[in-house]
């Protein structure tokens, strides 16, 4: 059963066109025809007798002001083809997105270089679809509190810019860095 999930626009905008094409033509679907000025429809590639045929408008730039709509329909018309959730295609596709808000577990800290309280850190956290490590760098008081989390394997939650580089996700301009309070609350009551 797949379940959908009512997503935030965000999300849509920040899917790059050049990753969903990559994407398509990885994925058996290749370029049909030119529609219209502004987008191009996309076939997968001969189906076999028992599957349906599925086809995709796809933008041609991203300042179309129905761009996040049409990224939506793409979307869908993808988890339908390949039988998967929305999410998971999203995980696939997407190579940023900014300020987004990540609940985590602090897996590992590199030492500190001399007197300089600052570090990278990974977290452990759900992107999209899925638990995956995320890196980021630290400082000050923030730092010291990710060794405190991880020390005490506590939760924390973060907030930042997400972007994907050679399938690694990296959290630059992290804030408000802190320990989960909703959980530890929780554990205090049990």
């Amino acid at each position: 059963m797949k379940v959908t999930v009512p997503l935030p626009v965000e999300i849509f905008k920040n899917i790059e066109l050049e990753q969903l094409k990559n994407y398509l033509q990885s994925h058996g679907w290749h370029l049909d025809r030119p529609f219209m000025d502004n987008s191009t429809i996309w076939l997968k590639q001969e189906p076999k007798e028992d599957e349906d045929e599925f086809e995709i408008l796809l933008p041609n730039r991203k300042n179309l002001g129905d761009y996040a709509t049409r990224i939506y329909e793409v979307i869908e018309t993808l988890a339908g083809a390949e039988n998967r959730s929305q999410i998971e295609i999203i995980g696939s596709l997407i190579t940023n997105y900014p300020n987004i808000s990540i609940q985590g577990i602090v897996t590992q800290i590199a030492i500190p270089n001399g007197n300089i309280l600052k570090g990278e850190i990974t977290l452990l956290g759900v992107i999209f679809d899925k638990l995956r490590p995320v890196i980021t760098l630290l400082n000050d008081h923030d730092y010291i509190l990710a060794i405190k989390a991880y020390t005490e394997r506590l939760p924390v939650l973060c907030q930042g810019n997400l972007i994907k580089e050679n399938d690694k996700f990296i959290l630059k301009n992290p804030q408000e860095f802190r320990l989960d309070e909703t959980y530890h609350d929780q554990a205090i009551l049990r």
